[in-house]
């Protein structure tokens, strides 16, 4: 999955702010920045200016050495923490563990930068980038659903703090999947539990899809499942409205249809 505009906008805006440091025309070995140690991830430790191990770092980042440059990046932060290059570098360090795969390192990053310029220009950037890595993460619904909610919090801040950005258009598609993604997992524990013949229990989980997720997929087929375990327990007026709602609003839906029958066959009456 491509992050949206794939962090190019804020990287083209924090290269055009480069362009009033006098380019560093010798190469990196020769300057030896921050070099890397072959076979590792880890970076030689020397003191140097802001300019200069920031420069390093867009080197990594341009070369698709993503680990090292999201280092590199917080060297920059590390040897100089109060200046202006070092409030683009946590940002820039995120982007480039986000590139890297390392997910949870991005968060922290991402999040760390949040907490201390919560009006920066670019926080939007920042919460929309916590809520993709969280995205990334998503488990099948057979699984433990913590990072479904928690992109779909990050996500939701996005729209709900920067209305109006370019991130929000693709954070609220995103929304409508994660929840999905946890009413497809409500589904799944009811059907166990109407296996199971818990009748309660699944009636819980399936009015949970009705009420909480109700502009996703799953709620044809939870009427459904609730008209099947209505029917099941002998509460036809319950087993009646339930199918009613659902012929109402999904009548051409296969579901409409099993339950139609359903109804056929208990000769159920409206009450």
């Amino acid at each position: 999955m491509k992050l949206y505009g794939t962090g190019m906008v804020l990287r083209h805006s924090l290269l055009r702010a480069t362009k009033t440091i006098k380019p560093l025309l010798l190469s990196l070995l020769a300057i030896g920045l921050l070099s890397a140690c072959s076979g590792t991830d880890r970076l030689k430790y020397q003191e140097r200016s802001v300019t200069e191990l920031y420069d390093n770092a867009l080197g990594y980042l341009n070369k698709g050495q993503f680990k090292f440059s999201a280092v590199a990046f917080d060297e920059v932060e590390r040897q100089h923490p109060y200046s202006s290059w070092a409030r683009r570098s946590q940002l820039m360090s995120a982007y480039s563990y986000y590139k890297a795969n390392k997910l949870e390192e991005a968060i922290l990053s991402a999040e760390r930068f949040v907490s201390l310029h919560p009006g920066n220009k670019d926080a939007a950037y920042a919460y929309y980038l916590i809520g993709i890595c969280h995205y990334l993460q998503i488990a099948d619904v057979r699984r433990d659903q913590k990072e479904t909610e928690l992109a779909m919090n990050a996500l939701s801040e996005v729209v709900r703090r920067y209305p109006f950005s370019k991130y929000a258009t693709d954070a609220k598609l995103k929304i409508d999947l994660t929840r999905d993604h946890l009413a497809g997992k409500e589904m799944k524990i009811g059907r166990f539990y109407q296996r199971k013949d818990e009748f309660f229990a699944a009636i819980g989980r399936f009015k949970n899809v009705i009420k909480k997720y109700q502009t996703t997929s799953h709620v044809p087929e939870a009427l459904h499942r609730l008209t099947e375990v209505y029917l099941e327990l002998g509460i036809l007026p319950e087993a009646y409205k339930t199918a009613a709602v659902l012929g109402a609003n999904y009548p051409e839906t296969e579901w409409y249809q099993f339950s139609y029958d359903l109804m056929q066959k208990y000769n159920v009456q409206k009450p």
